[in-house]
């Protein structure tokens, strides 16, 4: 690979470039599913390639290949370079990067088990165990999966950046979908995230914690219970969101909202834009005090903790919102100097390391890293009994979000009455709604570093073409004043 990076930073210096940059990846992914005691996929793959992206005359081009030859290298880097002369016809404006990246390092993910030195057999034979479970509790669907995921890329530039990673991802889950055969109702319950899986920067040790098979009864039995549970009244409450549901709604309601390339309207056209603009930055009131959010790319175990993004750009912790005020947005080195030119020195001096691509074949975006909601001072047991009458809300199940991220609902699968400070009888559909800036100010509450941890995404898209990105999530409990709950559609 630094071979071929070379080659190409050669070619397309001589190609008249101004700047150029290269990353060579290499990625392996395994996927196991089982469901009802089969296994109903058990796919391995790995694919490699390269691509280049290169500025000339103010503009980008970006071109790559499977073909790890050096033949192809000249070949894609001139595509590339003829795709810039051709965008620089169009452009609006020049393409500008601010300070020069010369990073130079390596990085691995922390891992204390190897996730591709356990075997298929025993990851099917833990899946399976877990299946069983989830079935003797009474789930008439049962659902277990397991992911390993390794990406290593080398990075170059022309400004004299070289780094090397190797990123491991392990995650997993069970979903026990229960199921009243006379009225046809169905409910669902999943562990430990939302949606059946959880996602982590580690290595198998994050499955051995996750205690897949020691939980499946429990959420088995879940399922079963939301068939007799009563309905979630409807109205305005007070209500506690568990630290999975705080995941989902964080990503959706801010993590989307506070990328500047959207910010900027890049995504109009398709995922949409943000509520946002750049004139807000340092004076909007995002939420109450109580809300401090940062987009750490540094935190350990995060799936959008990294070494250096794809602009070679180090990992970094970037506040967002502090006591409630937007502070900063997840940037690149483009998008950075475009804030610049519009509010000056109130926008940071360089790129805040959010600029990702998925794979080889794809441009890099602002993509989220770990968009954490900070650990607050409540204790959960103290929360609770300071709450006279609410709803406890956790594991997503469905969401709808307009494309500026204003206007949301979610609904959960889990959700219980909280009343005279305890948590009271089980309650089925749970769901809640509202837009972002009113729900956010609404929080008076949230929980301490001991309720605290970090979320995986592994499926969050963007871009045209569609690109796949991993995104982490810090989140302990936290409590909303007078929302709207039991949407009935």
């Amino acid at each position: 690979m630094r071979t071929l990076t070379a080659r190409a930073l050669d070619c397309a210096n001589g190609l008249g470039a101004q700047y150029a940059d290269v990353r060579g990846v290499v990625r392996r992914i395994q996927t196991i599913a089982i469901t009802n005691g089969v296994v109903e996929t058990m796919v391995e793959e790995e694919y490699q390639g390269f691509g280049v992206r290169l500025l000339i005359d103010g503009a980008w081009g970006f071109s790559g290949s499977a073909t790890l030859e050096l033949g192809a290298v000249d070949q894609v880097t001139a595509q590339a370079a003829e795709i810039a002369r051709a965008s620089a016809r169009f452009k609006t404006a020049e393409v500008r990067l601010g300070p020069r990246v010369s990073s130079v390092g390596v990085y691995r993910t922390p891992v204390l088990v190897n996730p591709w030195e356990i075997s298929p057999v025993a990851k099917i034979a833990l899946l399976l165990q877990a299946d069983r479970e989830l079935r003797h509790a009474g789930a008439a669907t049962a659902k277990a999966n397991l992911l390993t995921w390794q990406e290593n890329k080398v990075f170059a530039n022309s400004e004299g950046a070289l780094t090397e990673q190797e990123l491991i991802h392990t995650g997993g889950g069970v979903t026990a979908i229960a199921v009243d055969k006379e009225s046809g109702q169905v409910q669902t319950r999943s562990y430990p995230g939302f949606f059946g899986t959880d996602v982590r920067g580690a290595g198998w040790e994050t499955i051995l914690e996750m205690d897949l098979p020691g939980n499946a009864q429990r959420i088995g039995e879940e399922a079963v219970a939301l068939l007799r549970a009563d309905e979630c009244p409807s109205g305005h409450a007070t209500v506690i969101l568990g630290p999975s549901q705080l995941a989902i709604q964080t990503h959706e309601s801010v993590g989307h909202a506070i990328e500047l390339d959207r910010v900027f309207g890049a995504e109009g056209d398709f995922t949409g834009t943000s509520f946002l603009s750049p004139a807000m930055l340092n004076s909007f009131a995002y939420g109450s005090g109580h809300v401090n959010i940062t987009a750490d790319a540094t935190a350990p175990g995060g799936v959008g903790t990294f070494g250096w993004d794809d602009e070679g750009v180090p990992a970094q912790r970037v506040p967002i919102v502090r006591d409630g005020i937007l502070c900063g947005f997840l940037s690149s080195r483009e998008s950075i100097e475009q804030l610049r030119q519009v509010v000056g020195d109130r926008a940071p001096a360089s790129s805040g390391g959010a600029m990702i691509a998925d794979g080889w074949h794809n441009i890099p975006l602002v993509r989220m890293t770990n968009v954490n909601v900070d650990p607050g001072e409540w204790d959960l047991a103290e929360l609770i009994a300071d709450t006279d009458d609410g709803i406890w809300m956790d594991s997503c199940k469905t969401y709808s979000i307009d494309d500026r991220r204003l206007n949301f609902q979610f609904g959960v699968e889990y959700a219980r009455e909280i009343k005279h400070g305890k948590l009271g009888r089980l309650l089925k559909n749970g769901s809640y709604a509202g837009s972002t800036p009113q729900f956010w100010a609404s929080c008076d509450g949230v929980c301490n570093r001991d309720h605290w941890r970090i979320w995986g995404i592994s499926n969050c898209g963007k871009g045209q073409p569609g690109q796949m990105a991993h995104t982490g999530h810090g989140t302990a409990p936290a409590r909303f004043r007078n929302v709207r709950v039991g949407i009935r559609s």
